[in-house]
């Protein structure tokens, strides 16, 4: 599983941000690869207009808020299949 977390270029995505993906990651017993992405072209590529934003296998989650682990984790269990 490859979890992106979406900042745009000169300003630093929160500690928080990254610790919920990584908490939601833990609480799903899912092993997977949380990256920092601040290239221009990935972000117009996903189609995002605000950030932050979470992308998960691809999959743009949230864009423009601060998810809590809870939404993440609610997230993935729904759509299992998509990040599996």
């Amino acid at each position: 599983m490859k979890i992106e977390v979406i900042e745009t270029i000169g300003k630093k995505v929160s500690n928080t941000f990254l610790g919920n993906a990584f908490e939601a990651l833990k609480a799903c017993g899912i092993n997977g690869k949380v990256v920092v992405v601040r290239d221009m072209q990935t972000i117009l590529k996903y189609g995002i207009k605000s950030t932050p934003a979470l992308v998960i296998n691809g999959v743009v989650m949230f864009a423009g808020k601060l998810p809590s682990p809870e939404e993440i984790v609610k997230l993935q269990q729904q759509n299992l299949s998509t990040f599996t």
